[in-house]
């Protein structure tokens, strides 16, 4: 159980029955009434945000979320798939809750699968990963004096701009956060 200053940002708490993520935090303190604790909460399962106050006294559940590190194997029109590495378990959520999978991560990678009562709520993919560059146009000479970026296909089908010196099969670092070029992958 949680008192409300307890709930500090990414806290994951039970309301209802439904697992919530704290995404904001601010304490008010009262004069002799003790003090006032105004969150936002994101529910992982609808993703709705839900703004709640919470007094002093107050308990709030703490939520049984459980992370596994789980493959990627494909995805269709409608489903994305992944199995556990290690019981072969296969796991499986709507496009829609997982679409960015597909652009970033090749099947075989791994990604963190976030559980709540046995049953799949969200993924987390990695801050960065590394893809290489499937095509992009070569440099026109004189093109190169400022910071020009160009278009580059990556192996998962994924547009990125990229700066001009970046040719066909470099590897680099993409961060799937806003899909932007981050770096050259260091071999």
């Amino acid at each position: 159980m949680f008192s409300p200053t307890d709930l500090k940002k990414n806290t994951v708490v039970s309301i209802d029955d439904q697992p919530y993520r704290v995404v904001e935090y601010s304490q008010k303190v009262m004069g002799r009434g003790g003090s006032i604790v105004n969150v936002k909460l994101k529910n992982l399962i609808t993703g709705a945000v839900l703004p709640k106050t919470f007094k002093g006294q107050d308990k709030i559940e703490a939520a049984e979320v459980t992370n596994q590190t789980v493959q990627y194997l494909y995805s269709d029109n409608t489903t994305v798939f992944f199995m556990n590495p290690t019981s072969f378990d296969q796991f499986e959520l709507p496009l829609g809750s997982a679409e960015d999978v597909s652009k970033f991560i090749k099947g075989g990678g791994e990604v963190q699968l976030q559980f709540f009562d046995g049953r799949v709520i969200s993924v987390d993919l990695p801050t960065t990963v590394p893809l290489m560059v499937e095509y992009t146009e070569n440099v026109v000479k004189g093109d190169t004096t400022s910071s020009v970026l160009k278009n580059a296909r990556m192996e998962t089908g994924i547009i990125v701009k990229v700066p001009a010196f970046i040719k066909t099969g470099d590897t680099l670092k993409i961060d799937t956060r806003d899909g932007s070029y981050v770096e050259r992958a260091k071999d």
